[in-house]
Parts: structure tokens; C-alpha cells; sequence
């Protein structure tokens, strides 16, 4: 046993070591270029899926073996590790910087949650619904830890309430006096301070103005979960655990909507246009028409779900009008509205970043909407010049410009005084946005990128389109089923970004190999690639046990894949032309009857 342990303590060494040499004999001994590039493939996959070495680090073995092979050469290589999706990347975490910086997350999370209402049921939804908007332009993990500090402090808050209440009965009963009943505003000076604590690290912020963003994207060692927490109740419990859940799933589910919702989307997106550049098919616009009706059918029968499997699902209690609140319900009302008070009035920079939001989303929708001319018309001679990425550059270099601190008015009515000392910051500082930018993803999506480029060159995706034909005989839904459940299945053991960065160069060719639109395979891989949640963050709150995320995460899971398929056989078929092999998609049979 002693010899078991010390190997598993070197067991990603020893991945490191074995790993090529036991994969050697593939190139030695068919000496073609498809098999060295299959080679290459096969050792960064193996340690995407490990995590043998950092993901950055795998992605930059392309560039080591692709030239040693003869497939690449070094400077061909190195292109494909920085491309228009590193661009649109940028912008968007200049974005997400800002409205972290900024408190304005939370401003949206509270008041959603307080236009739902807060009967147990709606609360929940409301927390879904405001943590799945804001995972539409932040990543999931940043989205889930924004909000599950405001979901710690309402539950703790209705726990200690309900509580007194039931003290107060209790003494009422015995006859002891009652007095004028008052809601605890407070869980407990330890509690109080650990919450605060929790909160400055998730949103990555304080009070202080020289404070620091994205804390929560660099922290590798999250919080321990808090042992020995007491429940009144195994209701309570429930409680905490479906809002812990729905925190988790809805900042994925929220991310499928637009295309810089998440990584595999961005990643899927510029491997097709890449690998297709006659389609000019998706785009912002074009996604967010395909995937709303998806996230908002998703997010409902997963808050059934998870409703439905830890509290019941009371359809007369939630959609009984006139009823008094409970003391569960005064008590969130209370604590949600304490907490949107204590944010103050709107302030400048909040209203600039609110501002430069909305104009970048304008941008996204008008840019090419498809049913009438979008901007990019206004510039005829250069078609297709203009991409996503433009306006995400556009608004994220406004955000290095645009000063923090508005100019005000002194006593005589001018704007500045002889006295006074300016300082120009902009909304956000270029530490800031490093501390933000997701480095990691970006190495990763770029060694991916020159995976599939160099699959291109040796032949190797031909080589597996060809193997691949005879899947043609299958039906298609049977096709896009098993591809679907096999991605589910793999990112449940490995990142999102690396499970989607090995599929697409297999499932390209698979379709063009069957004669099948692309996009019918490709889509439902990249959406069935997002279902897995955050899981560490509401981990750490010390609410969940690994069977309950098992038991919600298999009804999620079957959800989704459920609800793509649904999509791609119905609404996606004329948005897309699915039936229809695409001119944009090489025609194999073509190549096959010439001899090429």
C-alpha cells in the first residue's frame, strides 16, 4: 500500500513521463504525417483531460512538436495562437472588470430578486434569473461568486428570524411576556464578519478605493467548507441547498445565451469561422436567437427540478395572491432591500459602465441582424472586415479613457478651481484588467486552434472524415444524441474549454464525412460542453454534499441535452437551413471521385 500511495503522489509525473513514450510507437512505426499529428493530439489531449500539466502549458505543445514533425512550420504555428477571439476576449473582460470594479453586479442581482418577489419558490427563481443574466457577459465561476454571498446572508437572515420567532412562541406559551416582535437584523457578530469576508473576495472588491478585481478567478485554494453548521430544521437545510444549487447551474445555463456567455462558445466560434470562412452565419445576434428560448426553457424545468427534489413543488402556495407573508418571506424582503439601500444612489462610474454595456450590445445585435442591413454595411468596400470583435475593442479601449470621477460644479458655478487638484483615473487600470483576463484560457484556446490547424494541413481530419462514414447510415438525432451525451459525459472529469477543444476537429469531420450541415453536430456539442457548473464556489459554503450535486447535476444534465435536441430539430432548422448541406462546407464525395 505504502508503494500505491508514494505512485499516486508522482502520478502526474508519471502521466508526464509515460504518456509520449508509450504513445511513441504510433509515428515510429507508420511514419506518415497523419499519424505524427494524431500523436500530438493524443499527448495534449491526455494531459487536457489529466491535468497532468497546467492547460496553459499542454496548449503550447503544438508549437513544440509540430515543427519537430515537419507538419508546421514555427512561425506558422505561432499565428494560430492569437486570433480574432483573443480580441473579442479582451473586450469583454474589459467590461467584466468594470462592473466588478464597480458593485454594479450586485445592483442587477438585488434588484431582479426584488421584482420577483420572495416567496421561498420565487426567490430562488429570482436568484437564477439575476445570476443567469450576469454569467451572459461574465464567466460562470465570476457570475456564482457574485452572487452566493447575497444568498449566504438571505438565508442565515430568514434561519435566525424564523428562530426568534419560535423562541418567542415558545415563551408566549409558558406565559412569559410578549413583546412587540422584532427581526434579528444581524446573524452573529462571527457569522457577520465572516460573510463580510466572503463577500470582499468574491466580488473581488471593498470599500477602499485602491481595491482589487477578479480576486475570485486567481484564488486556486477556496474557502474550507464550514463544518458543524446547525439547522433548525431539515427544511432549512433543504433550503440552503437548493439556493446553493441554483446559484450553480443558472451561472451555466445563463452563459449558453450569447457567444461570449462562455469559453466553449467563443472557442466553437472561431473554429467554425476558421474552418469555415465562406459562412457568415453566426454571429451575436444569430446565437442569441437560437439559444434564449433554450436558456429560458432550461433554467424553468431546472428550478422545477431542483425545486422538486429537496422542498416539493406547491403550485397552489406559490400562485396564492392576497396571502399574508410568512416570517420566511418578511425577512427576505427585508434583508434584500437592506442590502440594495446600503449600495446608496446610482453612481457616475456605475452609470458610464451600465451605459457602455448596453452600446456594446447594441453593437453586437446591429452589427449584421440579418433581416435588415447592419452597420457593417456602412463601410461596402470592406466586407466582412468588421467582426464582434471591432465593437468589443471599440468599448473596451472607452473604459481605459473615460475618467472614474465626473467633474463638479464649485460655488461660482465653474467646473474647476484654482485651488483644486485633479486626479484622472479611468474606469478601470491596466493591473486591474490583467487580474481579470483569464490567461490560461487564452493559451489553452490558442493551442487548440493550432490543433485543428495542423489536422488541416496533414490530412488528418480527411483521414477521420473517412473513417467516419459509415456513421451516415445511423439516424441523424441518434448522430447528435450520442455526440451530445459523450461531451456531458467527458467535461464531468475535465475543463469545459479542453472537452470542446478536442471534440471539434472530430466532430467537423464526422459531418462533412455524412454529408450533414455542420453546425446540425457541431452546435449541440458546444451547448451540451456548458453544463458543468461552478461546483467549487458553492462547494466551499459548506451547504452541499457530493450526492446531492450528483442527484441535481444527472436531472440538469438530462434537461439540457433534452431541450438542445429539441432546438436543433425544430426553431434552429430555419434559422440555420440545417436540412440542407451548405455550400460554405467542402463536398467530400467531390474530393473522394477526383482523387484528392
Amino acid at each position: 500500500m505504502k508503494i500505491f500511495s508514494q505512485l499516486w503522489v508522482y502520478r502526474r509525473f508519471l502521466l508526464i513521463l509515460f504518456t509520449p513514450l508509450l504513445l511513441l510507437p504510433l509515428p515510429l512505426i507508420i511514419q506518415t504525417k497523419e499519424a505524427e499529428c494524431a500523436y500530438t493530439l493524443f499527448v495534449v489531449a491526455i494531459f487536457w483531460l489529466t491535468e497532468a500539466l497546467p492547460l496553459g502549458v499542454s496548449a503550447l505543445l503544438p508549437a513544440l512538436m509540430f515543427p519537430m514533425f515537419g507538419i508546421m512550420a514555427s512561425k506558422e504555428v505561432a499565428s494560430s495562437y492569437f486570433k480574432d477571439f483573443h480580441l473579442l476576449l479582451i473586450g469583454v473582460i474589459c467590461l467584466a472588470t468594470s462592473i466588478e470594479k464597480w458593485n454594479l453586479h450586485k445592483r442587477i442581482a438585488l434588484k431582479m430578486v426584488m421584482m420577483v418577489g420572495v416567496n421561498p419558490a420565487w426567490l430562488t427563481l429570482g436568484f437564477m434569473v439575476s445570476c443567469g443574466f450576469l454569467s451572459m457577459w461574465l464567466s460562470n465561476t465570476s457570475s456564482a461568486a457574485m452572487v452566493m454571498p447575497i444568498v449566504e446572508a438571505v438565508a442565515q437572515q430568514i434561519m435566525g428570524a424564523e428562530a426568534e420567532v419560535d423562541a418567542l412562541e415558545m415563551n408566549y406559551a409558558s406565559g412569559a411576556a410578549n413583546e412587540a416582535l422584532e427581526l434579528d437584523e444581524s446573524i452573529s457578530e462571527s457569522e457577520a464578519s465572516e460573510w463580510k469576508e466572503k463577500t470582499k473576495d468574491a466580488n473581488g472588491s471593498s470599500s477602499d478605493e485602491g481595491h482589487t478585481v477578479c480576486k475570485i478567478e486567481k484564488e486556486k485554494n477556496l474557502p474550507p467548507a464550514e463544518t458543524g453548521r446547525r439547522y433548525r430544521n431539515q427544511k432549512d437545510h433543504m433550503m440552503c441547498k437548493v439556493m446553493c444549487l441554483c446559484i450553480a447551474y443558472s451561472s451555466t445555463i445563463g452563459g449558453l445565451t450569447t457567444i461570449t456567455g462562455t469559453s466553449t462558445n467563443l472557442i466553437f466560434a472561431e473554429q467554425f469561422n476558421t474552418r469555415y470562412p465562406d459562412c457568415q452565419c453566426i454571429n451575436f445576434g444569430s446565437w442569441f436567437i437560437l439559444c434564449i428560448p433554450i436558456t429560458i426553457i432550461i433554467m424553468l424545468l431546472s428550478w422545477v427540478w431542483l425545486q422538486w427534489l429537496f422542498l416539493g413543488f406547491n403550485f397552489k402556495e406559490m400562485f396564492q395572491c392576497g396571502k399574508e407573508k410568512s416570517t420566511r418571506e418578511q425577512v427576505s424582503a427585508q434583508v434584500i432591500k437592506e442590502e440594495y439601500t446600503k449600495l446608496g444612489p446610482i453612481s457616475y462610474p456605475e452609470i458610464i459602465t451600465l451605459v457602455l454595456f448596453i452600446l456594446m450590445a447594441l453593437l453586437w445585435f446591429t452589427r449584421e441582424p440579418g433581416f435588415i442591413p447592419g452597420w457593417s454595411s456602412l463601410f461596402p468596400q470592406y466586407p466582412g472586415f468588421a467582426t464582434d470583435s471591432t465593437a468589443a475593442l471599440i468599448i473596451g479601449l472607452l473604459f481605459f479613457i473615460i475618467p472614474a470621477k465626473s467633474l463638479s460644479r464649485t460655488s461660482n458655478g465653474t467646473f474647476f478651481s484654482p485651488l483644486a487638484v485633479f486626479d484622472y483615473t479611468p474606469l478601470i487600470t491596466w493591473k486591474e484588467f490583467q487580474s481579470c483576463m483569464p490567461w490560461e484560457i487564452t493559451m489553452l484556446v490558442g493551442g487548440g486552434f493550432a490543433l485543428a490547424e495542423g489536422c488541416e494541413v496533414s490530412k488528418l481530419s480527411a483521414w477521420i472524415g473517412s473513417k467516419l462514414t459509415p456513421l451516415g447510415s445511423l439516424p441523424m438525432w441518434l448522430i447528435i444524441l450520442i455526440s451530445s451525451l459523450m461531451v456531458t459525459s467527458v467535461t464531468e472529469v475535465a475543463s469545459n474549454p479542453a472537452t470542446i477543444t478536442i471534440f471539434l476537429p472530430i466532430l467537423a469531420p464526422l459531418a462533412e464525412a455524412i454529408h450533414v450541415n455542420p453546425l446540425y453536430v457541431l452546435i449541440p456539442a458546444t451547448l451540451c460542453t456548458s453544463f458543468a457548473p461552478p461546483n467549487a464556489i458553492v462547494f466551499s459554503y459548506g451547504h452541499l454534499s457530493v450526492i446531492d450535486m450528483v442527484k441535481a447535476g444527472l436531472g440538469v444534465n438530462i434537461i439540457g441535452v433534452a431541450v438542445v435536441m429539441l432546438a436543433v430539430t425544430t426553431w434552429a432548422v430555419p434559422l440555420f437551413d440545417l436540412q440542407t448541406y451548405p455550400r460554405w462546407a467542402p463536398d467530400l464525395s467531390i474530393v473522394n471521385n477526383t482523387g484528392l
